[in-house]
């Protein structure tokens, strides 16, 4: 019965690992078009041109009108918060940087969310409207600014910009910062001589996590919440249906640990356009990212939230906010084990070590299923001569024969017998399945791995293992496992099948992240100690042997017949 067991976790892990091959989507190629045939080492080739405008808002010329409220040179403003270190420019009053100060990146300086160095792409918050002339000169002027801060701020503050010229343009941008949030509002109020303008609000390219992507980790996607549902969009819906109409709690971008959306945005009209971004000297790997624009109906504040998919900031934003992290099917699960493994962590501070307390509390909770389930299959171990000989005297009818019901009919008969259940070794196991993929879902997805050591040579327990050694180990212990369990069977297939499996297993998680290894790898010796203990408890099967059919005494049927007497004559 244990091999019904493993078999169903091998399939399991195989539609898991198709599902990250697969259904994941890889980046894809730049397109090779008249525009984009050679594009430099550092521009950005849009994959649709659904939103043209709002990529070419960057690169207009510079206003012609003379000047009458705005600033001679160009300069940035520093807003630092305790969470962001912000950098806004007055050319355009647009958001060059956007820095993340708790997250660090590969250099191990603090996370840069804003593509910045894109040739061709616009900033956040770069305006866009119906008029080409127009956009160049809200996004290409010099703005003034009035109310930046000196130092980082301890109470929220206005940054205000402001551009006049004698064309009748009027532009006026205010953000609106809070010392300990990742938030940021925005209100654009633009007037074109006596007339009122409510312009799209474009975030670029983003997110700009650039660490470890591998099959186990998202890429850049569009984000939308509205009508109680999260739609997540990958890049090829996008060029097919780049612009969407609603109420959304939140629109916008998100990878696998960081996002940009806009909140609350009330009825706006949200775009997005797809970025593949050529893959540097030397490397086959292009960059797909996404950027977005919010068209609010009415000429109010927009505010964005740009930083971290952590559970805890996003539930202080609200409970639905934190439905942007992916948790997949089992979230109502897998909320409760972040909770746990942040709990244990602030106890150990180490996730390494927390993971591997968690797993063992884990397997001590579903000590009592797996018990049973060992136990169930000890008994079919011990009758499994007797369901051979059975399975012997009908070997040679054909499926589709009706006497071939007898043989089921003497299984189930001597199963009654002997008190044996023939799904009691499979159940109590599949009853853990939903928090053992709730686990590995919780793995893949925390943001609390990003970044974290554990100790000696892996250093991010979100990235694979350098030297693939807990994957090897994982393999090994699996393979140790199996020489453990009840054998209910001798099917040579099956007995190929569950020798292929940790070979399976290895290669699957050699590029998973090691936090994730580390857990499978601590689940398989709890539970090779755990059989173990069983067969202490319960002891060696007793050795059962089997007449021939014909020495055997079997139960009389209706008319005196012997059920092997039955059985020749059909």
């Amino acid at each position: 019965m244990e091999r019904r067991v493993l078999i169903a976790i091998f399939l399991s892990f195989i539609v898991l690992y198709a599902y990250q091959a697969f259904v994941v989507k890889p980046v894809p190629k730049p397109a090779q078009t008249a525009a984009n045939a050679a594009p430099p080492a550092k521009s950005a080739t849009p994959s649709t041109a659904a939103n043209a405008a709002a990529a070419s808002v960057a690169t207009v010329a510079a206003p012609q009108a003379a000047t009458l409220v705005g600033d001679s040179i160009e300069r940035d403003v520093r807003i630092e918060t305790r969470d962001v270190i912000a950098v806004i420019t007055n050319r355009g009053a647009r958001l060059k940087s956007w820095r993340l100060k708790k997250y660090l990146d590969q250099q191990r300086q603090p996370q840069e969310i804003v593509e910045n160095q894109l040739q061709g792409q616009p900033l956040p918050f770069t305006l866009s409207t119906s008029d080409a002339q127009l956009d160049g000169t809200l996004n290409a002027a010099l703005y003034t600014v009035s109310g930046a801060p000196s130092s980082m701020i301890a109470s929220p503050i206005d940054v205000r910009f402001e551009y006049r010229d004698a064309a009748g343009v009027q532009s006026v941008k205010t953000f609106h910062f809070v010392p300990d949030s990742y938030l940021v509002s925005v209100r654009a109020q633009v007037t074109s001589g006596a007339r009122a303008i409510t312009p799209s609000i474009v975030w670029g390219p983003a997110v700009g996590d650039i660490a470890e992507v591998s099959r186990y980790t998202q890429r850049a996607e569009g984000l939308l919440f509205h009508g109680g549902k999260v739609e997540r969009l990958a890049p090829k819906d996008l060029t097919k249906t780049p612009s969407y109409d609603g109420d959304f709690f939140f629109a916008g971008v998100d990878d696998n640990y960081f996002m940009t959306v806009a909140l609350s945005t009330g009825q706006s009209k949200v775009s997005f356009l797809p970025v593949t971004i050529p893959p540097p000297a030397g490397s086959k790997d292009a960059r797909e990212l996404v950027s977005y624009s919010i068209e609010p109906k009415k000429s109010e504040a927009v505010q964005f939230f740009a930083g971290p998919k952590d559970f805890d900031v996003l539930a202080a934003i609200g409970p639905d906010a934190t439905r942007a992290i992916n948790f997949g099917m089992f979230a109502v699960i897998v909320v409760p084990l972040l909770k746990s493994l942040k709990w244990v962590n602030s106890y150990v501070g180490n996730y390494g070590w927390a993971i591997i307390l968690l797993t063992v509390i884990i397997n001590i909770i579903i000590f009592p299923l797996r018990h049973k389930s060992v136990v169930s299959m000890r008994k079919m171990q011990e009758i499994q001569p007797e369901v051979k000989a059975i399975q012997d005297r009908y070997a040679k009818l054909k499926a589709t024969d009706p006497a071939k019901q007898k043989m089921n009919t003497e299984m189930m008969a001597l199963y009654k017998e002997r008190g044996v259940n023939p799904a009691g070794g499979c159940i109590p196991i599949l009853l853990t399945f939903p928090l053992i993929f709730a686990f590995y879902a919780l793995l893949s997805t925390a943001i609390e791995l990003r970044g974290a050591p554990f100790m000696f040579w892996i250093h991010d327990l979100s990235a694979h293992d350098p030297f693939y050694v807990t994957p090897i180990l994982m393999g090994a212990s699996q393979f140790w496992q199996q020489l453990t369990m009840p054998q209910t069977g001798v099917d040579p297939a099956q007995q190929k099948v569950m020798m292929f499996m940790p070979l399976m297993f290895t290669f699957m998680f050699l590029w998973a992240p090691s936090g994730l290894a580390i857990y499978w790898l601590v689940s398989n010796v709890w539970q090779i100690g755990q059989q173990y203990v069983t067969n202490a408890i319960i002891g060696k099967p007793p050795t059962r042997t089997v007449r021939p059919a014909a020495e055997r005494r079997l139960k009389r049927v209706g008319g005196g017949k012997t059920e092997a007497a039955d059985a020749q004559k059909s």
